[in-house]
């Protein structure tokens, strides 16, 4: 996982002394004053800081296990608990980003991101912008970027405020059928099926255990009979109840493999599987290749 500090280091090649001196460890730039020549490609991982980027331009940006082709101007934002990254940025890049510590909203301030409509959805908080909405997000930039240089003594706290309209102009712009609002019957079934899913990861300690792995178990959980819980996602997503499993499962296994130092028997556990061999059957009929061999490359 990337800490806030060393995304200073690493991208800036310094700390900004300021940021010892505010909670929560805000801050907020320019894309294109940022970019750096012969830009390596950034690694796919969690970071412990939030993120809200202004992107005008193309590319592609990888977020969880998803490739997705961004172009125009785009509204995008990142959770701590999904590793992401992006392609190198072409020199007609432009936009804004602010990166930020959960602590940020904490205190007499309470913006809980963690349980936010936002981040519940299947579909990744990403939105093309039209001209004047992308004109409003870019004055809320603007705004952060002329308080953060200024001295003014409560400017974190409007600062929280611009942040905070983005995401509920986020919210707002979201369709109502990515908020789980659905009329249809089938895909009500599948979106509240998708949350109970999402809601088990990520897997952050070793002390985690993936409890609901089974059909039956989410059909349970649902009060429906597993065959219409399985009838609903194959008409809504093509896929079946175990399909849908197995891929989110498989997920997870390989971001544990790739971004933690865990045993390849202790993500085997807090998988839920009942031993090595099966994980690793497991992983190889998803993949064609072992949890080892997948580690390593």
């Amino acid at each position: 996982m990337e800490k806030f500090e060393d995304f200073h280091l690493h991208k800036f090649n310094k700390y900004p002394e300021n940021l010892h001196k505010t909670i929560g460890q805000f801050n907020v730039f320019h894309i294109e004053t940022r970019m750096r020549k012969n830009q390596e490609f950034p690694v796919h991982i969690r970071r412990n800081f939030f993120k809200i980027m202004l992107f005008s331009g193309e590319n592609t940006f990888k977020y969880g296990n998803q490739n997705i082709k961004v172009s125009g101007n785009t509204l995008m934002f990142f959770h701590p608990d999904i590793p992401y990254s992006y392609q190198p940025l072409s020199s007609k890049t432009k936009g804004y980003f602010c990166v930020f510590k959960s602590e940020f909203f904490q205190g007499n301030y309470k913006l809980d991101l963690d349980n936010i409509s936002l981040f519940k959805s299947s579909i990744p908080p990403i939105f093309k912008l039209s001209k004047s909405n992308y004109q409003e997000a870019e004055s809320l930039f603007s705004k952060m970027l002329r308080e953060v240089e200024g001295n003014y003594i409560y400017k974190y706290d409007l600062i929280r405020n611009y942040a905070s309209e983005l995401y509920f102009l986020a919210m707002k712009w979201t369709p109502p059928e990515n908020l789980f609002q659905y009329g249809d019957a089938n895909k009500r079934i599948t979106m509240i099926f998708l949350e109970l899913l999402e809601q088990q990861f990520p897997i952050q300690h070793k002390t985690d255990k993936l409890k609901l792995r089974v059909p039956n178990v989410y059909a349970d959980e649902m009060f429906i009979h597993v065959n219409y819980l399985n009838r609903s996602l194959k008409k809504v997503t093509g896929k079946t109840t175990s399909q849908h499993l197995f891929e989110r499962i498989c997920t997870e296994a390989k971001i544990l493999l790739k971004h933690t130092n865990w045993s390849i028997s202790e993500i085997c556990d807090v998988l839920g599987f009942d031993d090595l061999a099966h994980f690793n059957k497991f992983f190889k009929k998803q993949t064609g290749i072992n949890p080892r061999s997948f580690r390593l490359v």
